[in-house]
């Protein structure tokens, strides 16, 4: 079966931080290339290791959107 996921990738320092948003997998790389490498292969294990009665997600995927705070 083919999962499509949403997944947010930032810059931590030397680290690239890839997030899988539905799953909560979180995996890292030194490019952004390797985070989503590493994050693929770790939630292909999750995948692996969780019964698929406990894979609760919406067929809908998650609002991603921005949020403006002013500041002063």
């Amino acid at each position: 079966m083919v999962y499509r996921f949403t997944t947010i990738i930032t810059q931590e320092e030397k680290w690239y931080v890839a997030r899988c948003i539905e799953l909560g997998v979180v995996s890292q790389g030194k490019t952004i290339e390797k985070a989503q490498q590493n994050l693929q292969e770790a939630v292909s294990l999750y995948l692996e290791n969780t019964p698929k009665t406990k894979l609760r997600f919406g067929q809908q995927a998650p609002l991603v959107t921005t949020l403006e705070v002013q500041h002063a």
